[in-house]
């Protein structure tokens, strides 16, 4: 189930850039974790008759990193290299990912038992006219048009129906709604433990390869932005929440990474206990930065510095927690919609710093155990 660090890691791998007339941005975060298990991969030019098409992915290991890595830097060739990838994108998919799985069994690492690490999976394909996107596990990809999801992946839980009568029929059992009481997804690649039931396919183990694959029409009119991100950003915000935070955060900057590194951030702060990793792709009806909405932006960090300042000047060299508490209790209005005041922690304790230079916000951390996640 992972273990935890006495304090989170916080420095952030982050990329950003541009093609095919998507532009992209990515940011991951260790966390609390005791080590980094999530990946990723993205390519603009699929090269050839594809050199307009793009490829995104999402990869969140767990029980180690060894699958995930594997899987970013493997999957995309496994999928394009099946003989039906060019005439049925879907089936093309769809045996690139069974394929991947049966040849990383054969790794000197997994046959020897010493590895038993298995990821997740979510991607998506991008061609001029169509979004195809494959899901595997509890990742998750979402399609935003203004401000809201309009479609979404299913995470593969044991507790599924469908998932749940797979894995009792393969001898399984679903227990605290983990297969067999120990792994939390019912899909992934790897986990080759699971994967033994003799005269069984591979999509009837107790874990399945198998992706759940969809295909949509593109509308470069309506389509503001596709994400792509682990279950450490999904735990802490809903479909809603995430879209409406990123909606609100391209009325304020174009920068892909600032966005990107606001969202783990805020994952951070409303509680996430996990690995997280974000992809964020950027179609051409997404919104654009507006001076009103800076505006705004500006009085709002304004308003909390000025807060910030006053509890200080009033109750002098307080502590970090102090300053939590506070800003719990007053409402502040025109928050970040879908990420409230955890959106504004960062900022808060540069603040605080500043005037308290001498106080250590560590405690600050135990913020979230101790009162919930920021409003």
């Amino acid at each position: 189930m992972g273990a935890f660090l006495n304090k989170p890691k916080t420095d952030k791998l982050q990329e950003h850039g541009e093609g095919n007339g998507l532009r992209f941005g990515v940011a991951s975060m260790q966390g609390w974790r005791v080590e980094m298990e999530d990946a990723h991969m993205v390519k603009t030019d699929l090269g050839g008759a594809l050199k307009d098409w793009s490829y995104f992915a999402v990869f969140d290991g767990h029980a180690g990193a060894k699958v995930s890595a594997h899987c970013a830097e493997h999957l995309l060739d496994a999928i394009m290299q099946t003989e039906e990838f060019q005439e049925d994108i879907m089936k093309g998919i769809h045996n690139g990912f069974l394929d991947l799985d049966n040849k990383m069994r054969t790794l000197p690492e997994m046959t020897s038992g010493e590895d038993k690490s298995g990821s997740t999976a979510v991607c998506a394909f991008v061609s001029p006219r169509l979004i195809y996107v494959a899901n595997c596990g509890d990742s998750r990809a979402v399609l935003c048009r203004d401000g809201n999801p309009v479609f979404t992946t299913q995470d593969h839980k044991p507790g599924l129906p469908t998932e749940r009568d797979r894995i009792i029929q393969a001898g399984g059992s679903v227990m605290i709604q983990r297969v067999n009481g120990s792994l939390a997804v019912s899909r992934a690649l790897g986990d080759y433990e699971y994967k033994n039931v003799a005269g069984l396919g591979p999509c009837e183990q107790l874990v399945s390869p198998e992706p759940e694959i969809f295909v949509r029409d593109r509308d470069d009119t309506l389509d503001e932005f596709l994400v792509l991100a682990c279950d450490g950003v999904w735990d802490v915000m809903s479909n809603e929440d995430l879209c409406q935070f990123v909606h609100s955060r391209l009325l304020i900057t174009s920068d892909l990474q600032e966005v990107t590194s606001q969202v783990i951030d805020t994952c951070l702060y409303k509680g996430s206990r996990d690995n997280m990793s974000i992809v964020l792709v950027v179609f051409p009806g997404a919104p654009t930065p507006s001076q009103e909405a800076i505006q705004a932006e500006q009085e709002l960090d304004a308003i909390i510095e000025r807060s910030i300042k006053e509890v200080v000047s009033n109750e002098g060299q307080v502590s970090f927690m102090r300053i939590l508490e506070l800003f719990v209790g007053m409402g502040l209005e025109g928050l970040p919609p879908g990420g409230g005041l955890a959106a504004k922690r960062a900022l808060m304790a540069e603040i605080y710093r500043e005037l308290c230079p001498k106080q250590d916000d560590s405690v600050s951390w135990e913020f979230n155990n101790d009162f919930g996640e920021c409003p």
